[in-house]
């Protein structure tokens, strides 16, 4: 399954924590668009698609979360709980996003404009999807 832990260099003194990303550097890929989650109630669930070919990391910059992971074969279930951890999503991954502490802000880095053509919104297309695929 294509998805990893970065852990991002802190650098910090008495004034506090700061965590630079740099496209192409730190971000494996160029960075098109910026958004994030927040005040997102504890029973919903967000996500439930994949993309075609759009990469993103995942960031809770405040509380935590948890995300679901399914490539039609495999699962995995990812706590985000540390602002100096990201979560690289490739693109063929179905995703959800759930169980969000009260406080928390998700921060997505993505490496497309927002494209609706590039979204699967339907599990079994996904796996309709990505079997022609593989």
């Amino acid at each position: 399954m294509n998805f990893k832990i970065i852990r991002f260099q802190e650098h910090g003194d008495p004034r506090g924590q700061l965590v630079a990303l740099e496209e192409n550097k730190e971000i494996p890929f160029k960075i098109k668009r910026v958004y994030f989650m927040y005040d997102t109630l504890k029973d919903v669930v967000r996500g439930h698609h994949a993309h075609k070919s759009l990469e993103q990391i995942l960031f809770c910059v405040h509380g935590s979360c948890r995300i679901h992971l399914d490539d039609g074969t495999e699962t995995a279930e990812i706590l985000l709980d540390k602002p100096y951890e990201g979560l690289y999503i490739a693109n063929n991954l179905w995703r959800e996003m759930y169980d969000f502490s009260e406080d928390a802000v998700l921060l997505v880095l993505a490496s497309e404009l927002y494209d609706e053509s590039d979204y699967i919104r339907d599990y079994d297309e996904f796996l309709k999807f990505i079997g022609k695929k593989k």
